[in-house]
């Protein structure tokens, strides 16, 4: 995502001036907004940034030549397993494998990173392998978004920096517009996507048969997401400008159109879903994550390409509601684009993570340093960012698979304002890249940002964007052999030149956007603003903006709030009402929630729903109250489940040649030493005899003092359990008996005991399934003597033994692999025998596709959800904070009649009077469960 250049100061632009003169602007200006930050800042050395720089080139290096190595032709590495994903030999994932189209998506997708870091021998060698290799023709159904961002991106950005260094003369002397022609080809493949009455292409495409035809499985269809029709226009417009061929850019641009027309007009928001036939809008919740993300940043970079006045009004247009609707500084929040007023989720998602790099190409730097500032507090929390966190910065989906899009933020912040602050951000990227994502056979994605496991997954996105922007950052001008201003980023990271905006336009530019709305003049600015309003002479200002969000993810208040509050209780005002006194019979207590911004709404079922909308609250505090109340509900309601489930544990290889770098997540039992509260348990393996564990071991002396391996089946766990602590094993380790089982197709369950006291086991047990387990098994058969950590999570790598470690061979690097858990499903084996629920939470590679939630708190004593925080909704956390440490004492007489797990539906007296004023949101909700929310 994102443009290399920026508008910033400097003389005015003419509405309708060549790009050339614009862009010749925007590098003045962003000159002088670095300029800006120098003072007063501790700038980086010249030998650090270098050190920094040559580290990403290595890890570069690492990623790329394990993928050649070990994977090539294949689309994508597997760094666990050390072998190339192939669409259709290995186990569907879903949505996300439409990105595979056996045309070695990630050479393609990062041939101009190569000339980037400065790699042009490498470049060169792999255009002649993309000419020699990749067939575009297969029979493979793909999706149209991910082809056009990745491998018809890919081939553009080649071409784009081919003929550069052919200009140049020393290198690609032979190249003759060969990745061009290519590119056409896959063009022409894609186009059969747009036979739609509306003009929006189909999701996806067969790359032999095209649509509809019956050998094509595909064509029938009805919704596609607004970023995967949105998100066209700067692939398709290059391809005309580079051939001629006008016919891509008009279809992406009538797509485009299209989008525009069906915003909803009152709040100029488009929402998540259309139907390509209809054009009505399928999901109605709206962002600027998941799903619409690249349509608005496509909009302004498509103004920054191609210079058509209509895109970047469009884009101010949509700019505007989002600032006015979704942007709760520093959240983010989905809203309903028919009441835009009310939030449609209490999570963000991870993908919204670029937002901050648009912002700066925006203008508008203080949001994007507040937004930008609360992430990255949620990697120094996790390590990572989560595919998906809560309102209050709890994990929601636990999966990282390595988004550049941080990092993307990352970049074009320190572009825009110089602070040294963003350099060490991006070390700290680099140094969690390193210690918890390399293994010996690239960088695994993380399952699980929680435990530290690892997935078999390396997407070529990865090697698009993330070295790419790492490298930017540290890189001075003389490092990069070109002129990156020169150039705008598509959403892949891709470099097409700024010269097309005035080759072949043979486009009309018809100014459409006025016919749709009336725009307001101040909203759009046609020249570069004054650095010193964007920037106030103070070389402390962005440090000024990030100081408040500090702690924002921390539980505890800011004591400013603390002190408001204080002073309130010595005024004689009431203390604010707590979750554990409410009574949903008292009418007191719902004009409080009234006050606080708490909606009450009874459900046909007899359940009630606690909706917060902090807009509505009375005041500031107020709805700092309604934030505590909504949490304390949530954690009062959720108790009783915590306390029955148990979280993931982690096996983690700590002997040669691993040394902890392969991390399998475990399920675990409900009986034995508790990892979570003792301290981890650390030894070799060995496997026992009988196998199964059922019986008297005959090989105690094997497994004394070690971790025992058992096979699942024939008796319960607990026997198990007890027989290999009778013969002096210091922690068991079971393996499904079930061949072929793995955490990518099964939720993990815990290991349950036999229904009698089991206090005397007290080893600690833990359960892999066949996939996972056949890992230890490997290595034993390789190495021998295998150690191996039992913990409750991941832990650190020891540095000294590391530094030991020799060069492995290829069959060492094919024995590693990494268990993957999906934490939102778990299951209580009782007798030793899996009865599994599938696990409907999918992620796409770069556009997510998420489960719809409710978006609001239901409390039911039948119906509790695993994850305590996703149906609720929340309040802005600026300036608000949550207190829950006092929320479990001991609670009143009158407890029974306030707990949330106990149904109020016979309760709840009729107060019409006070859910008078509350219609609307009843209305609002009533329409959001027929949108399937």
């Amino acid at each position: 995502m994102s443009e290399a250049g920026g508008r910033g100061c400097g003389s005015p632009v003419p509405q309708r001036a060549p790009w050339s003169l614009v862009a010749a602007t925007a590098a003045i200006c962003l000159v002088s907004a670095t300029s800006v930050w120098t003072v007063g800042a501790e700038p980086m050395s010249r030998e650090e940034k270098q050190k920094l720089g040559n580290q990403v080139l290595e890890m570069f290096d690492h990623a790329y030549g394990n993928y050649m190595e070990h994977a090539y032709p294949a689309d994508e590495l597997m760094p666990l397993t050390c072998r190339g994903r192939v669409r259709g030999q290995e186990p569907s994932r879903g949505d996300v494998d439409d990105a595979l189209g056996k045309f070695s998506l990630t050479l393609i997708d990062s041939l101009d990173t190569l000339v980037v870091l400065n790699k042009t021998k490498e470049f060169e060698d792999a255009v002649r392998k993309v000419l020699r290799d990749v067939n575009l023709d297969n029979d493979v159904v793909v999706s149209v978004f991910e082809t056009n961002i990745r491998v018809l991106g890919g081939l553009l950005g080649g071409h784009s920096l081919a003929i550069m260094l052919k200009e140049k003369g020393e290198y690609m002397q032979w190249y003759n517009d060969e990745l061009l022609q290519m590119a056409k080809q896959l063009g022409y493949k894609l186009l059969p996507a747009f036979n739609t009455t509306s003009g929006l292409p189909y999701p996806r495409i067969n790359l032999k048969f095209g649509i509809r035809k019956p050998e094509a499985r595909t064509g029938t269809e009805t919704d596609t997401c607004t970023a995967c029709a949105g998100t066209l226009i700067l692939e398709f417009a290059a391809l005309s400008r580079f051939t001629g061929a006008t016919i891509f850019e008009e279809y992406a641009r009538k797509a485009l159109d299209f989008l525009w027309e069906k915003r909803q007009r009152s709040s100029n928001l488009v929402g998540v879903t259309i139907n390509i036939h209809t054009g009505d809008w399928v999901r109605k919740d709206s962002g600027v994550g998941a799903g619409i993300d690249s349509y608005y940043e496509y909009l302004l970079k498509a103004y920054v390409l191609l210079g058509d006045d209509s895109f970047l009004e469009r884009f101010n247009t949509h700019y505007d509601a989002i600032m006015r609707y979704i942007s709760q500084p520093p959240l983010l929040l989905d809203v309903h684009i028919h009441k835009p007023m009310l939030n449609a989720r209490t999570w963000m998602d991870a993908l919204l993570a670029f937002f901050p790099g648009l912002q700066v190409l925006k203008g508008d730097i203080r949001p994007a340093i507040e937004t930008h500032e609360m992430l990255y507090q949620v990697i120094k929390k996790h390590n990572f960012l989560p595919e998906a966190f809560t309102t209050d910065f709890r994990v929601h989906w636990a999966q990282h698979p390595l988004r550049p899009e941080f990092a993307e933020s990352t970049y074009f912040l320190y572009k825009a304002t110089g602070d040294p602050y963003y350099l060490e951000v991006g070390k700290t990227l680099i140094e969690n890249l390193n210690k918890y994502a390399r293994v010996p056979c690239g960088f695994a994605a993380m399952k699980d940002v929680r435990t530290g496991s690892h997935e078999d997954r390396m997407d070529s996105f990865f090697l698009a964007e993330m070295f790419k922007y790492l490298y930017l950052l540290f890189a001075d001008k003389e490092d990069i052999i070109f002129d990156i201003e020169d150039y705008i980023f598509t959403t892949e990271a891709h470099l097409l030149p700024l010269w097309l905006s005035t080759t072949n336009q043979s486009i009309s530019k018809k100014n459409t956007t006025s016919e749709y709305t009336e725009l307001d003049d101040s909203n759009f600015d046609w020249t570069c603003p004054n650095t010193q309003i964007l920037f106030p002479n103070d070389p402390l200002y962005a440090q000024s903006i990030r100081e408040p969000l500090k702690n924002v993810v921390d539980k505890s208040c800011p004591r400013g709030i603390i002190r408001v509050r204080e002073e309130s209780f010595r005024s004689g005002a009431k203390p604010p009402l707590r979750a554990r006194d409410f009574m949903a019979t008292n009418p007191e207590h719902l004009e409080i929630l009234k006050k606080m911004g708490v909606s009450l709404i009874h459900l046909k079922d007899g359940r009630v729903q606690l909706v917060q909308h902090a807009i509505q609250a009375a005041s500031s505090i107020d709805a700092e109250d309604g934030l505590r109340f909504m949490q304390e509900m949530i954690e009062l309601s959720s108790q009783q489940q915590k306390e029955q489930q148990l979280p993931p544990r982690a096996v983690q290889i700590v002997s040669h040649p691993f040394f902890g770098r392969v991390v399998l997540t475990a399920g675990p039992a409900q009986f034995g030493l508790d990892l979570s509260k003792h301290k981890e348990t650390r030894g070799f393996v060995a496997s026992s005899k009988p196998y199964n564990g059922c019986s008297e071991l005959t090989n105690p002396e094997a497994v004394m003092g070690k971790i025992a391996l058992i096979q699942r089946g024939q008796c319960m766990f607990a026997e198990k359990a007890r027989n290999i602590q009778n013969a002096g094993a210091i922690g068991g380790i079971v393996i499904d008996d079930n061949e072929g089982s793995s955490s990518d197709t099964a939720p993990l369950f815990q290991m349950a005991g036999d229904g009698k006291d089991t206090d005397d086991i007290k080893i600690p047990m833990l359960f892999l399934f066949s996939k996972e387990g056949s890992i230890i098994l490997d290595a034993i058969r390789e190495y021998e003597e295998v150690e191996v950590l039992l913990s409750d999570k991941a832990k650190d790598r020891d540095p000294e033994m590391e530094n030991e470690e020799q060069p492995s061979s290829e069959n060492d690097s094919q024995n590693q692999s990494a268990e993957q858990i999906s934490s939102s499903s778990q299951e209580v084996d009782l007798v030793d025998q899996e009865s599994s629920e599938e696990n409907s939470l999918n992620s796409h590679p770069e556009s997510l596709s998420p489960a719809d939630m409710d978006n609001a708190a239901s409390i039911s004593p039948s119906e509790q959800t695993s994850n305590p925080t996703e149906n609720h909704e929340t309040a802005n956390l600026n300036g608000e904070c949550t207190d829950l440490d006092n929320q479990l004492q001991e609670q009143s007489e009158t407890e029974e009649d306030s707990n949330p797990n106990v149904s109020w539906g016979k309760k709840v007296q009729p107060i019409d009077s006070i859910l008078a004023d509350w219609n609307e949101d009843i209305e609002a909700f009533e329409m959001m469960e027929k949108d399937e929310l």
